[in-house]
């Protein structure tokens, strides 16, 4: 028989207790083996109980759930924290992340939400022993890429796009897309793609999340690139949540060497969890004041969050005249130095979205194509020497892509 997970309730609203209580009873595979009123008392018995999953409520008197959360995090690590709260704004998110949490469930939530939640956040800390063996070879192969940015306009979509693409034709490898831009994404509209079944239909059937199943809800672009779409409509996009994405993103990065994730651009729940996967984040930046400032706020963000400049890359994507801004000026500003540079060329962006064909295809002798075998190679890394085939290793990238795309 299965050890039932073990799970402790930190609230101070009685009712609240009772409700969870109650929506956790039908489920065998659960356990309550405790609960707290306050913050501190959270801290003493969890110290003592040592619960598979702590249900920690944001709000609480004397010491509030984010405080909480620090302590527990550093003196009980194998604890998980799922955060509750009222607040639904990216910043009580991300404070909670920082804090430790692993999951965050804004209130009221269905007993659905709660138990999806607990055992995905309880999966994702304690794999079983045969899936640890796995995961140590899949990590040498499969790696998530997510491309970022602080707004909607940059570039975001295209880079994401054309980045799989030339990352199947540089490696010869499988290569994998899933359009996280859950309410306005765009991957399989700039990739030419109809999508009958999308992200959304797939989290109708989390529960028996694998592989095969996984394969059945993927597009095909060519042979060595396939995605999995955004929701159709904006509306479907509330059905998704970070749990879903963070067992999504796993499946991936099982089953391709490379997971190229197109982003919203907000730190939403779900959002969090993409970044929290992902191996590199490239951050999308342009040069224009507005951008400037968000990229900062979202570098700082990021930073609060415990990544480092080994996972977050700035890439400086020129959509617009240069006017007044230095480069050396800006990078100052930001502390970062930019990892990548994709130079403007409206003519040949805007046919290539239109046709609904990447330029790393369609225009292979461009500079704004050729500026993506830098990302790959920024990607790719150390790693080039043993993931290329060897026939391919004195092939040039517009010969690359003649050669898979014909």
């Amino acid at each position: 028989m299965a050890e039932k997970i073990k799970v402790f309730i930190a609230d101070d609203i009685a009712a609240t207790r009772e409700n969870i209580c109650k929506l956790m009873a039908f489920d065998p595979s659960l356990v309550i083996i405790g609960h707290a009123e306050s913050g501190i008392e959270a801290v003493a018995k969890v110290k003592k109980l040592k619960p598979d999953i702590i249900l920690m409520d944001i709000n609480m008197p004397g010491m509030d759930g984010i405080t909480a959360s620090e302590q527990i995090s550093a003196d009980v690590p194998e604890s998980t924290i799922i955060m509750m709260s009222v607040q639904g704004e990216p910043e009580y998110q991300r404070r909670a992340m920082a804090a430790g949490a692993k999951n965050y469930l804004v209130k009221p939530f269905s007993g659905d939400e709660l138990l999806q939640a607990i055992k995905q956040s309880f999966k994702n800390e304690n794999p079983p022993s045969n899936a640890i063996r796995l995961d140590s070879k899949q990590k040498e192969q499969g790696k998530l890429i997510t491309v970022f940015s602080t707004k909607g306009g940059i570039g975001k979509t295209t880079i994401a796009a054309n980045l799989a693409v030339a990352l199947a034709a540089e490696t010869g490898l499988k290569i994998g897309i899933v359009d996280a831009d859950l309410q306005f994404g765009d991957v399989a509209l700039l990739l030419n793609l109809m999508p009958r079944a999308t992200i959304a239909d797939l989290v109708q059937n989390i529960e028996q999340l694998d592989a095969k199943l996984l394969e059945d809800y993927l597009v095909q672009f060519n042979n060595n690139v396939k995605l999995l779409p955004a929701p159709l409509r904006p509306e479907q996009a509330e059905t998704v949540t970070g749990s879903h994405l963070s067992a999504i993103l796993g499946t991936m990065r099982s089953s391709f060497s490379y997971t190229v994730v197109d982003t919203a651009p907000t730190f939403s729940d779900t959002m969090l969890a993409v970044l929290a996967a992902s191996d590199i984040i490239l951050v999308v930046a342009a040069l224009d004041l507005p951008t400037i400032k968000n990229v900062k706020l979202c570098l700082e963000v990021m930073e609060s969050l415990h990544y480092g400049a080994e996972k977050v890359k700035v890439v400086l994507n020129k959509t617009t005249t240069d006017g007044d801004m230095d480069v050396g000026e800006v990078e100052e500003s930001l502390g970062y130095k930019f990892a990548a540079t994709v130079p403007s060329d409206s003519n040949v962006v805007l046919a290539s979205v239109n046709r609904g064909v990447p330029f790393v295809v369609s225009h292979q002798a461009t500079p704004v194509s050729q500026s993506i075998d830098s990302l790959v190679d920024l990607v790719i890394g150390s790693r080039r020497g043993t993931e290329l085939r060897a026939g391919q290793l004195a092939l040039g990238v517009v010969d690359r892509v003649k050669r898979l795309f014909g």
